[in-house]
């Protein structure tokens, strides 16, 4: 497999080096819109300006894409011009971009996660039992990262928000953090967003009611598990169809 690795220069592409050096899988070429610059394992990264080039250039097996929205989708555009599958891990999409991902997809495989670690994939499914099981029970959803992650609340925060609303069957209020007079109400969802050091990421939904609290969460120790999972995801992406696919909906078939 050889991969080609956008964003590289930030802290999640240069793990992903880091695990595809681990994994002795060959890296077609990595760029970033501050590059040039060197890699991980003495990987030479290139601009990002020359990425259409580049795919044109080499022999490229599938695309890993950490970076921002708006270059996520050019990047996207570009890939499935060359008909190259990309694995997009970037989070803080508008609805229109998500539409303009889709749309790529229908020409080459598209691949999106919020969050590449297992782990957090079988969180949701507990929340969702949770939640479920304990219907009338208020919610609180509070998640840390590093202090220089853009968009809050996280990405996966934001899915394991979508979730819980389709658990139970609408849609509630969310509530970012509370200020001054400010009574909870029964159909809202707490959500609070910490931004500081260099935590990697954690997330935890809290469930209260009936005189007893439920806690789930997750903490990730290292960027290599995102990393792995977003390198699993792309071998497997290899093999599909053009389509705009969901991690979430494919991690089980990666254990």
């Amino acid at each position: 497999m050889n991969v080609g690795v956008t964003g590289a220069t930030g802290r999640m592409g240069r793990t992903v080096l880091d695990v595809l050096d681990d994994r002795n899988v060959a890296v077609a070429f990595a760029v970033s819109r501050s590059g040039p610059a060197n890699g991980p394992a003495d990987q030479s990264i290139e601009s990002a300006d020359g990425f259409g080039d580049l795919l044109a250039a080499h022999d490229v097996d599938v695309v890993v894409d950490f970076s921002a929205p708006a270059a996520s989708v050019g990047y996207a555009e570009a890939a499935a011009d060359a008909g190259v599958p990309i694995v997009v891990g970037t989070t803080g999409f508008a609805d229109e971009e998500i539409q303009a991902l889709e749309s790529a997809g229908e020409r080459t495989p598209v691949l999106v996660g919020a969050n590449f670690a297992r782990g957090v994939q079988a969180l949701i499914s507990a929340v969702e039992t949770a939640v479920a099981s304990l219907p009338k029970y208020d919610v609180e959803l509070t998640e840390t990262h590093h202090n220089g992650k853009r968009d809050a609340p996280s990405g996966t925060a934001n899915v394991i928000l979508d979730r819980i609303d389709a658990a139970r069957g609408t849609e509630a209020t969310r509530v970012h953090g509370r200020e001054g007079e400010a009574p909870r109400s029964d159909d809202e969802i707490g959500v609070h967003a910490r931004r500081a050091g260099d935590v990697t990421g954690e997330h935890e939904v809290l469930l209260a009611g009936n005189r007893e609290t439920v806690s789930l969460s997750h903490r990730a120790g290292s960027r290599a598990v995102f990393a792995a999972g977003a390198v699993d995801a792309a071998a497997w992406l290899t093999e599909q169809e053009p389509n705009y696919y969901r991690f979430s909906d494919i991690a089980d078939e990666l254990t």
